[in-house]
Protein backbone atom coordinates (compact mmCIF):
# COMPACT_ATOMS: atom_id res chain seq x y z
CA UNK A 1 0.00 0.00 0.00
CA UNK A 2 1.42 3.26 -1.21
CA UNK A 3 1.66 6.64 0.74
CA UNK A 4 0.41 9.38 -0.94
CA UNK A 5 0.87 12.87 0.21
CA UNK A 6 -0.36 16.16 -1.33
CA UNK A 7 1.86 19.77 0.97
CA UNK A 8 -0.25 22.62 -0.28
CA UNK A 9 2.33 25.80 0.01
CA UNK A 10 5.42 27.43 -1.85
CA UNK A 11 7.52 24.76 -3.06
CA UNK A 12 10.49 26.89 -1.63
CA UNK A 13 9.28 26.49 2.23
CA UNK A 14 8.22 23.19 1.42
CA UNK A 15 11.41 22.05 0.92
CA UNK A 16 12.82 23.22 4.07
CA UNK A 17 10.56 20.13 5.76
CA UNK A 18 11.99 17.33 4.30
CA UNK A 19 15.37 15.65 5.44
CA UNK A 20 18.85 14.88 3.97
CA UNK A 21 18.60 12.45 1.83
CA UNK A 22 15.68 10.95 2.02
CA UNK A 23 13.84 10.72 -1.39
CA UNK A 24 14.66 8.40 -4.35
CA UNK A 25 13.16 9.80 -6.98
CA UNK A 26 12.26 13.18 -7.97
CA UNK A 27 10.03 14.11 -11.36
CA UNK A 28 9.80 18.09 -11.36
CA UNK A 29 7.86 19.43 -13.80
CA UNK A 30 8.21 23.40 -12.93
CA UNK A 31 6.75 26.22 -14.78
CA UNK A 32 8.60 26.88 -18.02
CA UNK A 33 8.10 30.87 -17.61
CA UNK A 34 5.58 31.53 -20.40
CA UNK A 35 3.24 33.39 -18.61
CA UNK A 36 0.13 30.70 -18.16
CA UNK A 37 -2.33 31.03 -15.79
CA UNK A 38 -2.30 28.77 -13.05
CA UNK A 39 -5.50 30.01 -11.38
CA UNK A 40 -4.10 31.62 -8.33
CA UNK A 41 -0.44 32.38 -9.75
CA UNK A 42 1.11 33.16 -13.46
CA UNK A 43 3.81 31.95 -14.39
CA UNK A 44 5.65 35.11 -15.49
CA UNK A 45 8.84 36.06 -13.82
CA UNK A 46 11.66 38.77 -14.60
CA UNK A 47 14.37 36.62 -16.33
CA UNK A 48 17.06 36.84 -13.37
CA UNK A 49 14.46 36.22 -11.46
CA UNK A 50 13.08 33.22 -12.71
CA UNK A 51 16.78 31.85 -12.74
CA UNK A 52 17.00 32.27 -9.08
CA UNK A 53 14.10 30.89 -8.60
CA UNK A 54 15.03 27.72 -10.41
CA UNK A 55 18.62 27.75 -8.89
CA UNK A 56 17.29 27.77 -5.22
CA UNK A 57 14.91 24.34 -5.32
CA UNK A 58 17.15 22.83 -7.52
CA UNK A 59 19.58 23.26 -4.81
CA UNK A 60 16.73 22.53 -2.61
CA UNK A 61 16.03 19.05 -4.81
CA UNK A 62 19.91 18.12 -4.63
CA UNK A 63 19.81 18.34 -1.01
CA UNK A 64 16.78 15.73 -0.04
CA UNK A 65 17.64 13.58 -3.01
CA UNK A 66 19.41 10.23 -1.94
CA UNK A 67 23.16 9.29 -3.40
CA UNK A 68 21.15 6.39 -5.82
CA UNK A 69 18.75 9.43 -6.51
CA UNK A 70 17.43 9.97 -9.31
CA UNK A 71 16.12 14.23 -11.07
CA UNK A 72 14.30 14.24 -14.08
CA UNK A 73 13.08 17.78 -15.33
CA UNK A 74 10.96 19.25 -17.49
CA UNK A 75 11.50 22.50 -19.31
CA UNK A 76 10.83 24.20 -22.31
CA UNK A 77 13.55 25.10 -24.80
CA UNK A 78 14.11 29.24 -23.53
CA UNK A 79 15.44 28.23 -19.98
CA UNK A 80 16.66 24.28 -20.36
CA UNK A 81 20.32 24.84 -21.25
CA UNK A 82 20.26 27.07 -17.94
CA UNK A 83 19.19 24.22 -16.23
CA UNK A 84 21.70 21.79 -17.54
CA UNK A 85 24.11 24.43 -16.76
CA UNK A 86 23.35 24.92 -12.90
CA UNK A 87 22.49 20.96 -12.37
CA UNK A 88 25.88 19.82 -14.05
CA UNK A 89 28.72 22.65 -13.11
CA UNK A 90 26.82 24.46 -9.88
CA UNK A 91 25.08 21.20 -8.13
CA UNK A 92 28.18 18.59 -9.95
CA UNK A 93 25.27 16.22 -10.51
CA UNK A 94 26.10 13.46 -13.50
CA UNK A 95 24.32 13.74 -16.29
CA UNK A 96 22.50 11.09 -17.69
CA UNK A 97 19.86 11.80 -20.33
CA UNK A 98 18.37 14.30 -22.62
CA UNK A 99 14.91 12.58 -23.11
CA UNK A 100 12.70 14.40 -25.85
CA UNK A 101 9.20 13.50 -25.38
CA UNK A 102 7.55 13.63 -28.89
CA UNK A 103 3.88 14.34 -29.46
CA UNK A 104 1.98 13.79 -32.21
CA UNK A 105 -0.57 17.03 -31.80
CA UNK A 106 0.42 20.48 -30.64
CA UNK A 107 0.18 24.69 -30.68
CA UNK A 108 0.41 25.29 -34.63
CA UNK A 109 2.63 28.01 -36.46
CA UNK A 110 2.48 29.65 -39.73
CA UNK A 111 5.81 31.29 -39.90
CA UNK A 112 7.88 28.85 -38.66
CA UNK A 113 7.95 24.73 -37.12
CA UNK A 114 5.36 23.56 -35.12
CA UNK A 115 6.52 22.25 -31.76
CA UNK A 116 6.33 18.53 -31.17
CA UNK A 117 8.44 18.21 -28.91
CA UNK A 118 8.81 18.70 -25.05
CA UNK A 119 12.60 18.15 -23.39
CA UNK A 120 13.39 16.15 -19.87
CA UNK A 121 16.83 16.54 -18.83
CA UNK A 122 17.81 13.14 -16.46
CA UNK A 123 20.63 13.87 -13.99
CA UNK A 124 21.88 11.28 -11.19
CA UNK A 125 23.56 12.78 -8.21
CA UNK A 126 26.13 10.15 -7.86
CA UNK A 127 27.56 7.17 -10.20
CA UNK A 128 26.08 4.68 -8.08
CA UNK A 129 21.96 5.51 -8.74
CA UNK A 130 18.91 2.99 -9.53
CA UNK A 131 18.03 2.08 -13.09
CA UNK A 132 15.59 -0.92 -13.48
CA UNK A 133 15.53 -1.54 -17.33
CA UNK A 134 14.08 -4.82 -17.71
CA UNK A 135 11.21 -2.61 -16.17
CA UNK A 136 10.75 -0.21 -18.96
CA UNK A 137 11.32 -2.67 -22.22
CA UNK A 138 9.81 -2.36 -25.13
CA UNK A 139 8.78 -5.36 -27.40
CA UNK A 140 11.20 -6.23 -29.85
CA UNK A 141 10.09 -5.85 -33.65
CA UNK A 142 11.76 -9.09 -34.84
CA UNK A 143 12.72 -11.61 -32.42
CA UNK A 144 15.78 -13.21 -32.89
CA UNK A 145 17.60 -15.64 -30.29
CA UNK A 146 20.32 -12.92 -29.72
CA UNK A 147 18.37 -10.25 -28.69
CA UNK A 148 16.39 -9.63 -25.07
CA UNK A 149 13.29 -11.37 -25.65
CA UNK A 150 12.11 -9.46 -22.66
CA UNK A 151 12.27 -6.40 -24.76
CA UNK A 152 14.51 -3.39 -25.76
CA UNK A 153 15.86 -0.09 -24.18
CA UNK A 154 13.14 2.44 -25.09
CA UNK A 155 15.76 4.86 -26.17
CA UNK A 156 15.61 8.41 -25.47
CA UNK A 157 13.03 9.77 -27.68
CA UNK A 158 9.53 8.99 -26.53
CA UNK A 159 6.42 9.38 -28.32
CA UNK A 160 3.45 9.82 -26.03
CA UNK A 161 0.06 11.58 -26.86
CA UNK A 162 -0.86 14.31 -25.10
CA UNK A 163 -4.32 13.80 -23.06
CA UNK A 164 -6.41 15.16 -25.09
CA UNK A 165 -9.39 17.33 -23.97
CA UNK A 166 -11.89 14.39 -25.07
CA UNK A 167 -10.06 12.14 -22.80
CA UNK A 168 -12.40 10.89 -19.59
CA UNK A 169 -9.14 11.63 -17.27
CA UNK A 170 -8.07 15.28 -18.61
CA UNK A 171 -8.37 17.28 -15.58
CA UNK A 172 -8.74 21.11 -15.66
CA UNK A 173 -5.04 22.09 -15.96
CA UNK A 174 -3.21 23.73 -18.51
CA UNK A 175 -0.28 21.48 -18.96
CA UNK A 176 -1.47 18.10 -17.72
CA UNK A 177 1.19 15.07 -18.63
CA UNK A 178 0.54 11.99 -20.04
CA UNK A 179 0.39 8.93 -17.17
CA UNK A 180 2.68 6.80 -19.08
CA UNK A 181 5.43 9.48 -19.48
CA UNK A 182 5.70 9.73 -16.14
CA UNK A 183 4.65 5.35 -15.87
CA UNK A 184 8.14 4.94 -17.37
CA UNK A 185 10.69 7.61 -15.22
CA UNK A 186 8.74 6.09 -11.81
CA UNK A 187 9.35 2.31 -12.84
CA UNK A 188 12.96 2.80 -14.70
CA UNK A 189 14.44 4.80 -11.54
CA UNK A 190 12.77 3.99 -8.29
CA UNK A 191 11.31 0.44 -6.54
CA UNK A 192 8.26 -0.21 -4.89
CA UNK A 193 8.36 1.06 -1.85
CA UNK A 194 10.58 3.89 -2.12
CA UNK A 195 9.64 7.65 -2.15
CA UNK A 196 9.12 9.92 -5.22
CA UNK A 197 8.88 13.79 -4.53
CA UNK A 198 7.01 16.04 -7.07
CA UNK A 199 7.96 19.29 -6.05
CA UNK A 200 5.16 21.25 -9.03
CA UNK A 201 2.21 18.77 -8.68
CA UNK A 202 -0.07 20.06 -11.05
CA UNK A 203 -2.65 17.86 -12.44
CA UNK A 204 -1.89 15.31 -9.99
CA UNK A 205 -0.05 12.42 -12.85
CA UNK A 206 2.83 11.84 -10.57
CA UNK A 207 0.41 11.02 -7.84
CA UNK A 208 -1.51 8.55 -9.80
CA UNK A 209 1.45 6.68 -10.96
CA UNK A 210 3.00 6.07 -7.61
CA UNK A 211 -0.52 5.35 -6.27
CA UNK A 212 -0.80 2.57 -8.73
CA UNK A 213 2.62 1.35 -9.07
CA UNK A 214 3.43 0.64 -5.11
CA UNK A 215 5.17 3.77 -4.35
CA UNK A 216 5.20 6.46 -1.81
CA UNK A 217 4.76 9.97 -3.36
CA UNK A 218 5.14 13.34 -1.58
CA UNK A 219 3.88 16.54 -3.78
CA UNK A 220 4.05 19.88 -3.14
CA UNK A 221 1.54 21.92 -4.72
CA UNK A 222 0.68 25.61 -4.26
CA UNK A 223 -3.12 26.52 -5.62
CA UNK A 224 -6.00 25.03 -3.33
CA UNK A 225 -8.20 24.27 -6.19
CA UNK A 226 -5.09 22.00 -8.04
CA UNK A 227 -5.30 19.69 -4.42
CA UNK A 228 -8.63 19.37 -4.51
CA UNK A 229 -8.84 18.23 -7.97
CA UNK A 230 -5.95 15.64 -7.44
CA UNK A 231 -7.56 14.38 -4.48
CA UNK A 232 -10.18 13.86 -6.71
CA UNK A 233 -8.87 12.29 -9.33
CA UNK A 234 -6.42 9.75 -6.81
CA UNK A 235 -10.19 8.76 -5.52
CA UNK A 236 -11.60 6.96 -8.79
CA UNK A 237 -11.39 3.66 -9.48
CA UNK A 238 -8.44 3.11 -11.68
CA UNK A 239 -8.85 1.64 -15.51
CA UNK A 240 -5.52 1.84 -16.81
CA UNK A 241 -3.05 4.96 -17.29
CA UNK A 242 -4.41 7.25 -20.09
CA UNK A 243 -1.41 6.93 -22.30
CA UNK A 244 1.29 4.52 -23.93
CA UNK A 245 4.07 3.87 -26.38
CA UNK A 246 2.32 2.61 -29.19
CA UNK A 247 5.46 0.32 -29.94
CA UNK A 248 4.25 -1.58 -26.35
CA UNK A 249 1.34 -2.91 -28.17
CA UNK A 250 3.89 -4.62 -30.92
CA UNK A 251 4.60 -8.16 -31.20
CA UNK A 252 7.56 -9.89 -32.96
CA UNK A 253 6.80 -10.92 -36.16
CA UNK A 254 9.04 -14.35 -36.43
CA UNK A 255 8.45 -16.02 -33.65
CA UNK A 256 8.77 -19.29 -35.74
CA UNK A 257 9.03 -21.79 -33.09
CA UNK A 258 5.85 -23.02 -30.57
CA UNK A 259 7.32 -23.00 -27.35
CA UNK A 260 9.27 -19.74 -28.04
CA UNK A 261 6.57 -17.80 -28.77
CA UNK A 262 3.75 -19.36 -26.26
CA UNK A 263 5.78 -18.26 -24.27
CA UNK A 264 6.60 -14.73 -25.14
CA UNK A 265 3.00 -14.37 -25.59
CA UNK A 266 2.11 -15.53 -22.56
CA UNK A 267 4.48 -12.96 -20.65
CA UNK A 268 3.21 -9.98 -23.19
CA UNK A 269 1.21 -8.16 -21.10
CA UNK A 270 2.74 -8.94 -17.37
CA UNK A 271 5.86 -7.08 -19.08
CA UNK A 272 4.32 -4.55 -21.48
CA UNK A 273 0.77 -3.70 -20.61
CA UNK A 274 0.69 -4.30 -16.78
CA UNK A 275 -0.91 -0.89 -16.10
CA UNK A 276 -2.85 -0.50 -19.47
CA UNK A 277 -5.78 -2.82 -19.59
CA UNK A 278 -7.29 -0.74 -22.48
CA UNK A 279 -4.26 -1.93 -25.04
CA UNK A 280 -4.96 -5.53 -23.85
CA UNK A 281 -7.91 -6.36 -26.90
CA UNK A 282 -5.97 -4.75 -29.34
CA UNK A 283 -2.98 -6.84 -28.48
CA UNK A 284 -5.09 -9.97 -28.50
CA UNK A 285 -6.47 -8.94 -32.03
CA UNK A 286 -3.29 -8.53 -33.36
CA UNK A 287 -2.04 -12.03 -32.26
CA UNK A 288 -5.09 -13.47 -33.89
CA UNK A 289 -4.13 -11.59 -36.88
CA UNK A 290 -0.34 -13.04 -37.01
CA UNK A 291 -0.52 -16.45 -35.54
CA UNK A 292 -4.11 -17.34 -36.00
CA UNK A 293 -6.50 -18.89 -33.36
CA UNK A 294 -4.88 -22.07 -32.75
CA UNK A 295 -2.80 -20.44 -29.85
CA UNK A 296 -3.10 -21.66 -26.21
CA UNK A 297 -1.57 -19.44 -23.63
CA UNK A 298 -2.21 -18.56 -20.51
CA UNK A 299 -2.32 -15.30 -20.02
CA UNK A 300 -0.23 -13.76 -16.63
CA UNK A 301 -2.61 -11.21 -15.91
CA UNK A 302 -5.85 -10.60 -13.24
CA UNK A 303 -7.50 -11.98 -16.54
CA UNK A 304 -5.72 -15.04 -16.92
CA UNK A 305 -8.73 -17.61 -16.42
CA UNK A 306 -10.34 -15.55 -19.56
CA UNK A 307 -10.35 -17.51 -22.79
CA UNK A 308 -8.00 -15.49 -24.91
CA UNK A 309 -10.15 -15.12 -28.08
CA UNK A 310 -13.25 -14.66 -26.62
Amino acid sequence: MSNIEIRLGDVSELFKELSDDSIDLIIADPPYNLGKDYGNNHDLKAFDDYLMFSRKWLSEAFRVLKKTGTLYVFMGVRFISYFYDIMDRELSMLFNSWITWHYTQGMGRKTGFSPRHDDILMFNKTAKFKFNLDDVRIPQKYYRERNNMRGANPGDVWQFSHVHYCNENRQNHPTQKPEGLMERMVLASSDKGDTVLDPFAGSGTTLRVCQQSDRNCIAFEINPDYVRMIKDRLSKPFKGFDSIDPRMERIPLDLRHPDIRNFYLENHIEWFLKYHSSSVPDFLKSVKELYGNGINIDLRTPQKQRSLFD
